[in-house]
């Protein structure tokens, strides 16, 4: 016969048997790294990350420490060996270390303002340039982000092919790997490129937004730039938002606790949360690895690109 005092024994059974599991893997993890790729400059991502990585401290019990990485191949290989349990992607990075072997699952990525879960990668040009449209930049300077950048690189490699343009390295004078995205409209600003592929989201959000509102893009008289001076002339389909993902053996009530801390983090630390994305974002969407499959398929696309140009 069930009765209220076998159910409350169940019940606190069962809590003594998750505090233990917590504590066992708080003992096996007194540290979990949460690693980022450098969207922007050193200091604006750690302005950026710290207040939400301290919040995640807080909720998960044990010390979260922040490592911006040098880029999306560093966060990659972070994974792989284990030194990093927790980071944030691109889509096609994200894409790349599944390709590769590396054992993580996505559990969450962002919802924008107005509710969707994607961006959109952006060919911009200055305003007082008289290009219109990629053909006209035929024999002209191309600034990309990185190797692994989604709207950096790939998917603009995926447009341009579209165009009929199998291989921009041909097609522009210069192809040059910026680094970041920050940096590729910062070549663009200062005339070193005359198109700079990026990421956008909406005129609001998006690493120009971002820019502009920090007054980190000039002229060469040192007057600050207006979103007005950037012009977009293609802009892709939709890119499902990057995810991020966590370690895949890591301890599954661990796993849990991190992807609730995610979800909860609206309300629980809104400034923390806002910080974020220039409170550009809604909050965090539940998210599966098999989501990415399509982009899997986009880097498997631009591998044969590469591949055939190298043949």
């Amino acid at each position: 016969m069930i009765t209220r005092r076998l159910i409350l024994a169940g019940a606190a059974a069962l809590a003594m048997s998750s505090a233990a599991s917590a504590q066992d893997w708080k003992a096996k993890y007194p540290e979990l790294v949460f690693a980022v790729i450098p969207a922007e400059n050193a200091s604006g991502v750690t302005e950026r990350w710290t207040p939400f990585v301290n919040y995640l401290s807080k909720e998960l019990g044990t010390k979260v420490t922040l490592r911006i990485a040098n880029d999306y191949a560093a966060v990659i290989e972070g994974q792989r060996s284990g030194n990093i349990q927790i980071a944030s992607y691109g889509s096609a990075s994200f894409a790349r270390a599944r390709l590769t072997g590396v054992k993580i699952d996505a559990f969450a990525n962002d919802i924008n303002a107005d509710g969707s879960t994607g961006y959109y990668s952006v060919f911009f040009v200055k305003a007082t340039s008289p290009y219109k449209s990629v053909q006209d930049l035929k024999g002209k300077n191309l600034g990309l982000v990185d190797p692994n950048s989604t709207s950096g690189n790939n998917v603009p490699r995926f447009e341009l092919d579209k165009m009929g343009i199998t291989d921009a390295d041909t097609y522009f004078s210069k192809v040059v790997f910026t680094g970041s995205h920050e940096n590729a409209l910062l070549a663009l600003s200062q005339g070193t490129v005359d198109v700079a592929a990026n990421q956008w989201t909406s005129d609001d959000d998006s690493t120009l937004a971002q820019m502009l509102t920090k007054g980190m893009l000039k002229n060469a008289d040192g007057t600050p730039l207006k979103k007005d001076d950037f012009r977009i002339i293609h802009k892709s389909a939709p890119i499902i938002n990057g995810p991020y993902a966590y370690n895949s053996d890591l301890p599954d009530d661990l796993k849990t606790a991190i992807a609730k801390a995610f979800q909860d983090a609206p309300t629980k630390d809104k400034a923390a949360f806002e910080r974020l994305s220039d409170g550009q974002k809604k909050g965090f969407h539940p998210a599966t690895t098999k989501d990415w499959d399509a982009t899997i398929e986009l880097i498997k696309f631009v591998d044969n690109l590469r591949k055939k140009k190298a043949s």
